[in-house]
């Protein structure tokens, strides 16, 4: 390895898959496969595999869950892995796990691995939670004696005291992802691979797995690699990150960086969208045609991190002269709560197109989802309204040049700063 505290470096990795029944035609092809070996030439079905691409059929019955991967990690790191549904995150944490190998290039590793990689990884179904917690010992190269050290630290965080000599096929999911964690983060691996796994937990355990990840990379140098959909917690967590497209390694690099990458590359047609007005809109005095959510840079941005300036654009079409066209816009909760409706002064327009914009720079919404509705009148008569025409997502990470804002929703839906002042009065 290039440097004395890396203990993962991955070259040039590439994982091939073959698609639908593995037995139909194998024996053609793995003699293909000998026959370009014997000959010193290349798999002849490496070179036939398409990308990762889970949205669009393809022609060739392979395929390339990961493709040409190369990153390297340093001891005590905590890397987070972010990506869609598909882009190989998975298929990566079972390479560095050994659970699989490699079609191409190599994986190094230094240390003991550690992986709870779905329910019931590692686990015997038919052992008890305390016959299971010496199984993995053993298998990590521990002995006895070690693993009666930690023993009682392994129960008591997992919380399963009463059912730790009950066979796990009889836990329920929660209580397997309790004590698998448990004993993945208490037993002596310089690795930890955490999967999705932990979203099975309730909420307060998962806060308690965050704080014991924050832990063992902090005081005893574990380095862990940790996948999640939860933005809030890889960010919170992780000071490094990779971010997965398609199979193949977009971007790495800080974890703030890598989030705001993967936001951005959400799909473009959330922040824009096209509206159907049927085949008598050239009847209408008026119609909106498209709308759009920017941010300062007038880029679509399909996710917006709390407290980020952003705006509504809105392009419409007038098809005759109005005396007192008035545009507006509202914005409401999931349920339909009303937050704010925006109108323009009531004013004369003559036939042609029109962008309209709304900047919410001076109100800061919590995370979550809100609806957006356009209406379009004259004389206080509205011929166009479109409810519900598209969607704003505030995202739990917040916009990181504004630290002082509260990221929480029981603060309600407003997060504007606000100041309390103190004064001793008697």
């Amino acid at each position: 390895m290039s440097s004395s505290r890396s203990v993962i470096k991955v070259e040039k990795m590439s994982k091939l898959y073959r698609l639908g029944q593995v037995s139909t035609g194998s024996v053609s092809h793995d003699l293909n496969r000998w026959w370009a070996g014997l000959r010193g030439k290349e798999d002849p079905y490496l070179k036939i595999g398409e990308k990762n691409d889970r949205l669009k059929k393809g022609d060739s019955e392979y395929v390339w869950a990961l493709k040409d991967i190369n990153f390297e990690v340093q001891q005590g790191d905590i890397l987070g892995i972010i990506g869609k549904n598909g882009a190989g995150k998975s298929t990566l944490l079972k390479l560095l796990s050994r659970t699989t190998s490699p079609t191409q290039g190599s994986i190094k590793v230094k240390g003991r691995i550690a992986s709870l990689l779905e329910v019931g990884t590692g686990f015997h179904p038919e052992l008890t939670g305390r016959e299971n917690i010496f199984l993995n010992g053993a298998i990590l190269g521990m002995n006895k004696t070690e693993i009666k050290r930690k023993f009682d630290q392994i129960v008591d965080f997992a919380g399963v005291e009463r059912y730790i000599d009950t066979p796990v096929k009889r836990y329920s999911s929660g209580m397997y992802v309790r004590l698998a964690f448990a004993v993945a983060a208490h037993l002596e691996s310089e690795i930890l691979v955490i999967d999705e796994v932990l979203a099975v937990g309730d909420l307060e355990f998962q806060k308690k797995c965050m704080g014991k990840m924050g832990d063992v990379a902090s005081e005893d140098g574990k380095t862990i690699l940790f996948v999640s959909h939860n933005m809030q917690a890889i960010q919170k967590m992780c000071n490094k990150g990779l971010l997965l497209k398609n199979g193949l390694l977009s971007s790495q690099g800080s974890m703030d960086k890598i989030i705001q990458e993967y936001l951005s590359d959400a799909s473009p047609n959330q922040a824009n969208v096209e509206i159907d007005n049927g085949q008598s809109k050239e009847l209408m005095p008026g119609y909106a045609m498209n709308i759009q959510i920017i941010d300062e840079q007038q880029q679509l941005i399909p996710e917006i991190p709390v407290g980020k300036p952003w705006s509504i654009k809105v392009r419409y079409q007038i098809n005759t002269s109005l005396e007192s066209f008035v545009f507006a816009i509202g914005i409401s909760t999931e349920l339909d709560v009303a937050i704010r409706t925006v109108f323009t002064e009531a004013h004369k327009v003559l036939p042609g197109q029109y962008e309209a914009v709304l900047s919410y720079t001076d109100i800061l919404l919590s995370s979550g989802k809100y609806n957006l509705a356009i209406g379009l009148s004259n004389y206080e008569k509205t011929f166009a309204y479109y409810p519900d025409v598209a969607c704003v997502w505030i995202s739990d990470i917040s916009d990181i040049r504004n630290e002082k804002i509260i990221k929480t929703k029981a603060t309600g839906l407003i997060i504007n700063p606000l100041n309390i002042y103190v004064t001793k009065i008697s």
